[in-house]
């Protein structure tokens, strides 16, 4: 059975405006042009130079292939290839270099089938995000006197609509409260057909799964950029106070209050984001799950108080804070990003970042798993269909319900 599409579009309104001018007959006497020079009583005065162009977007160069028993990087139990790391199981683990979809990625006959409800929100309806855009083409210089600041200057205000996918599972008993998990960069039919399967095994509890569109664009200057790089609580509280309370308006869901039975999920920024939003709003979530996360200086504009974005959890954040009630499940891929873009501060290896991360979370005594995929690239799509219905039921292990 197909699932059921509900659907609300929002449209945006253009505004156009008239613009005339006027040239004075004593100015025009008194000026000439010659040869694409202006002359003002007689005198030539040199044309300015054009201004520069901004900077264009660079080629992102091909990552080169990490070898996971790398000097340096965390020790981790090689599983055999096509395996995955059980559920039961905290630490470092190597997979690959086959990603066979997971029987629990393709929907299953006889299994209940939730419904997807679809809708749009627009720029115009935020209090807290009404939206920036960087010009296409374009991207930013480092500050020459600090090669961790990436200097934009071609974003700009700008309307947006994001998509939103709310998913409820077949078993859901409406009026009951509904442990839920967000995910970044949606719709991910991906996370719904997955959850159909262990919802129906029962390896992960009853839940509704809101998956939400980004504000468009991506990395510094962007809508996305500014949503899901900036370390603050800002974006969780844009879901808690603008997404969450449509949800349950629109399709008669109560969603739970307790952290504890609240999930993130994300790739990429969106993996950074779902750790930055448990992270500055442990009161809101517990469980994170990032695909390729982007634990890198990434944050724009930049802030003083997190210099290196999101570089900063595991070189300061994680080593110096008290730990959080947070449980994580990480994923990276041998070719992940290396240095994609313009700035050469060190801060810009996903491999690195998340081999720091693990490291990191180790020293604390944080719950985690973390997953080192060989023979895959950034947000990789077969390891995702081959990994995610475990890493949900990790995430999930020691919920209880209250």
């Amino acid at each position: 059975m197909p699932y059921r599409q509900a659907v609300a579009r929002v449209g945006l309104g253009m505004h156009s405006a008239r613009i005339g001018f006027a040239l004075g007959i004593a100015a025009l006497a008194a000026t000439a042009w010659v040869n694409g020079q202006t002359t003002a009583g007689g005198t030539p005065q040199a044309t300015p130079p054009p201004p520069p162009p901004p900077a264009a977007t660079p080629p992102r160069p091909a990552p080169p292939t990490r070898d996971p028993n790398t000097p340096g990087f965390v020790a981790k139990k090689e599983l055999p290839d096509g395996a995955v790391p059980p559920a039961d199981a905290e630490g470092n683990f190597v997979i690959g270099p086959t990603h066979t979809p997971a029987p629990e990625m393709t929907a299953q006959d006889g299994v209940p089938q939730g419904t997807v409800y679809d809708f749009t929100m627009s720029s115009a309806d935020s209090r807290m995000y009404p939206g920036i855009a960087r010009d296409a083409g374009t991207f930013g210089t480092v500050d020459p006197s600090n090669p961790a600041k990436l200097i934009v200057t071609t974003s700009h205000p700008a309307p947006y609509t994001r998509r939103v996918a709310v998913y409820v599972p077949k078993q859901y008993v409406p009026g009951t409260v509904a442990p839920f998990i967000v995910g970044a960069d949606g719709p991910d039919a991906l996370l719904f057909t997955a959850l159909d399967n262990l919802i129906a095994q029962k390896r992960v509890p009853v839940m509704v799964a809101i998956s939400i569109g980004n504000g468009s664009g991506d990395a510094q200057g962007s809508q996305r950029g500014l949503e899901y790089d900036t370390m603050s609580g800002k974006y969780a509280e844009f879901v808690e106070t603008e997404v969450l309370p449509l949800v349950e308006k629109q399709y008669n869901v109560k969603l739970a209050r307790d952290p504890d039975a609240r999930a993130t999920m994300g790739c990429s920024s969106g993996g950074a984001a779902a750790l930055i939003m448990a992270w500055y709003r442990p009161d809101l979530y517990h469980r994170v799950l990032s695909y390729s996360g982007t634990f890198v200086n990434q944050q724009w504009p930049s802030n003083p108080d997190t210099p290196g974005g999101a570089w900063e959890f595991h070189r300061t954040l994680i080593p110096k804070s008290p730990a959080r009630p947070l449980r994580l499940w990480m994923h990276v891929s041998d070719r992940d990003l290396f240095n994609p873009n313009v700035m050469r501060d060190d801060m810009h290896d996903w491999v690195v970042a998340n081999e720091n991360m693990a490291r990191a979370l180790a020293a604390r005594g944080y719950h985690y798993q973390y997953v080192f995929a060989r023979n895959a690239g950034h947000c990789d799509r077969p390891t995702k269909q081959q990994t995610l219905p475990a890493a949900l039921e990790w995430l999930w292990k020691d919920y209880k319900t209250r």
